[in-house]
């Protein structure tokens, strides 16, 4: 068994693309080791700010011998056929072999192939590997025509210590490499994975980036510690700054006072998006005035002019955060509304101005439904929850829209409830982001999102495949975390209409019939669709943004283990918008199959379905619990189950209306015995077609009864 070793020494490799490149090297050289029928062991990956490494373990030394049979044209195919065969497969027509086969007799080839040794093999398949590794941007440099996501300038290929010969992008396979760019620059030569791994140790440079990751956070805490500090938790900040540095130093820079008066987020904006320096907390949990940078050498001075520079450049940065924090607080954020009217929100839709008023009509509409009394307060928020976009803050720090909404709005006094939705009403954004709980957020945060969807959707740029460049997707999905984990009693559809109308819609200019539904933003002169034909318009989008929605919600009731046939059965339903019921019904519908009598009835569903599915079939008609004629009623067994039919449909048709699922639930679990003791004793398919008919009819009943519930049919094991 051999060792491969293989690295690719470039300029400083992006802390972003290097986490994608580990992974995607290692699974393109066993696919190509795979392709070539060459077995190995596990494929080991390390990255560093300057080197992309792969260590393959356990190698063959030569690939196995191989033996293909390949199917040709047919033995009476024209000869220009079966020659081009031949050639495509590298044998001439006389090496062919005729087979009789069950669909005729056809030309086969015998391929057969010797084994070639690794090392060769290597040399072959290494350069189409890494030309096929895929950057998300990379680039060319001097005379050379390959690319890269930086300037190559070495590559270390080694097989059990020997060199594997080749070249890519004019740079030679040798068994060199270098150290740490400042403190060990000069060659080194290495026979192995272990030789490469202790000498680059030696040479200032830790090959693993969990171990840097760990160096940086311990260093960190302890530089925080002798400062009487502590480090302001940040693993993503901690991985990138692993990704910077090859040999990491931790060094304490100190914050000017006079700025420790800045709002926080502005100051742990400006360390860390801009300089990747760390923030560190006082024993009260407030920021203090000190900063760690990671720094990627030991200095001889002991860090003290690295130090010293970070100070300069973070005093600089700091001091136009103050500036414009001075500035901005010089106009209220009402002022600020003529200032959105020139900002384009899109072509189609207007102005940030034009966004601000239909977040504002639709929070009107919204607030009913999660707080009435509030309805002024929300109506406020909405109108300034997008003013600080066009501050000279926001401008330098897009990070901090909302926040520095909410800082700008409480110096001017406005109710906390309106400053915090303004900052809170561009969440959820993902599944993990923290979800508003204040009404007022709530309401502005709903309008904010429907308002994106409903515009959207209705110029018709919807998400398709992985594209979602609005993200809308992740739009539906803050709206549907707002709604359920708020329990907001809201009709979704209904409100979409409106979002809708609140749109100025009128004819494209390249579409007059409006046909297209393109907004034209051409003023009081643009001819404008008919009322009718807005209403009719709003229905259609909001009946697709629907169907996007429930696709949206059963991924996430997956994502937190609902099963996805639950789903499917009540939304199938499709007369409720209201999302906490919709999930209500899926919970009482979860807990009913989870115990022996829902079980059962599922099971006695999904034989009387399944009959009268193939009856109507033969019959060539529908049969309908309302045809049941009692006088037809002879076997004790159906007169007890339509009785007791009669009995649940009621007791559930009550449930269902005080939404009390379970309830419900436990009404149709009482039929679990009169319908069992039916299928025992009753033959439904009997030789008297009026007593046929009724049955089916009863069986129809049955299946009618469970499906006011949910679409037991949707349910695995239900029809199908």
């Amino acid at each position: 068994m051999a060792e491969l070793l293989l690295e690719l020494l470039s300029e400083e490799i992006p802390a972003r693309m290097q986490r994608d490149a580990a992974e995607d090297l290692p699974t393109l050289i066993r696919k190509a080791l795979k392709s070539e029928s060459l077995t190995s062991g596990n494929i080991v990956p390390y990255v560093t700010p300057r080197r992309l490494v792969v260590v393959v373990n356990d190698l063959f030394d030569a690939q196995a011998d191989s033996r293909e049979k390949r199917r040709g044209p047919r033995s009476d195919a024209p000869n220009k056929a079966i020659e081009g065969f031949a050639k495509s497969v590298g044998l001439e027509r006389e090496q062919l072999v005729e087979c009789e086969t069950d669909k005729g007799r056809f030309f086969f080839a015998v391929i057969e192939r010797e084994k070639r040794p690794t090392a060769e093999l290597l040399a072959d398949v290494l350069p189409r590997v890494l030309a096929s590794l895929s950057w998300r941007k990379s680039m060319r440099w001097g005379a050379r025509e390959g690319r890269w996501v930086r300037p190559l300038q070495g590559i270390l290929c080694l097989l059990d210590g020997v060199v594997v010969p080749f070249s890519f992008i004019g740079v030679e396979a040798a068994d060199v490499t270098t150290g740490h760019r400042f403190m060990a620059p000069d060659p080194i030569t290495v026979t192995g994975f272990e030789d490469y791994r202790d000498k680059l140790r030696a040479a200032y440079v830790m090959l693993d980036s969990a171990e840097r990751r760990e160096v940086i956070e311990k260093d960190a805490t302890l530089a925080a510690e002798v400062e009487g500090l502590a480090l302001r938790p940040d693993p993503e900040l901690v991985a990138e700054a692993a990704g910077l540095v090859e040999w990491p130093v931790v060094l304490t820079g100190a914050i000017d006072s006079q700025f420790m008066d800045l709002p926080p987020e502005v100051l742990t904006t400006a360390m860390r998006h801009h300089l990747k320096h760390f923030a560190l907390l006082d024993g009260e949990g407030n920021l203090a005035p000190r900063f760690l940078v990671v720094a990627n050498v030991q200095a001889t001075d002991g860090g003290k002019q690295i130090v010293a520079g970070n100070e300069r450049v973070l005093r600089a940065r700091l001091a136009d955060a103050k500036f414009f924090w001075d500035q901005d607080r010089k106009r209220t954020l009402e002022t600020r509304g003529p200032d959105l009217e020139i900002v384009i929100y899109h072509a189609k839709l207007g102005t940030l101005g034009d966004k601000v008023r239909r977040i504002e009509l639709l929070s009107d509409e919204i607030s009913p439904f999660v707080a009435t009394q509030l309805s002024m307060y929300a109506r406020q928020a909405a109108l300034l929850c997008k003013a600080d976009l066009v501050t000279q803050m926001v401008g330098e720090f897009p990070e901090l829209q909302g926040v520095m909404g909410q800082y700008y709005a409480a110096e001017e006094g406005k109710d906390y409830s309106v400053s915090r939705a303004i900052a809170e009403h561009y969440s959820p954004q993902g599944p993990e982001d923290k979800c508003p709980d204040s009404p007022v957020s709530i309401i502005v945060a709903l309008a904010d999102k429907i308002d994106t969807l409903i515009c959207f959707f209705g110029i018709g740029e919807k998400p398709t495949g992985s594209r979602d460049p609005y993200g809308l997707r992740r739009a539906a999905l803050g709206v549907i975390r707002l709604i359920l984990e708020n329990e907001v009693r809201i009709p979704i559809s209904q409100v979409f209409q409106i979002a809708f109308r609140n749109m100025d819609w009128g004819v494209d200019q390249d579409d007059p019939t409006g046909d297209g539904w393109a907004n034209n933003r051409g003023g009081a002169t643009a001819t404008r669709h008919t009322a009718k034909a807005v209403a009719d318009r709003a229905k259609i989008v909001s009946g697709e943004l629907l169907t996007f929605f429930a696709d949206r919600l059963k991924a996430y009731l997956r994502a937190k283990g609902v099963r996805h046939d639950l789903i499917s059965a009540v939304f199938a339903l499709g007369d409720d918008d209201d999302l906490v019921r919709l999930l209500a019904r899926v919970d009482a519908l979860q807990n009913f199959l989870s115990n022996e009598d829902g079980e059962h009835l599922l099971t006695a569903y999904r034989r009387a379905a399944n009959i009268v599915r193939i009856e109507e079939k033969r019959d060539g008609k529908s049969y309908s619990g309302k045809n049941i004629d009692p006088k037809l009623l002879h076997e004790p067994a159906e007169i007890h189950v339509t009785e007791r039919l009669t009995e649940v449909s009621e007791l559930a048709g009550a449930a269902l209306k005080q939404e009390e699922f379970g309830a419900a639930m436990s009404a149709l679990a009482t039929l679990r015995n009169p319908v069992d003791d039916f299928f025992d004793n009753v033959t439904v398919n009997c030789d008297e077609p009026k007593l046929r008919r009724n049955r089916l009819s009863l069986l129809a009943s049955i299946r009618a009864t469970l499906d006011r519930v949910a679409d037991f049919s949707k349910i695995e094991g239900g029809e199908r």
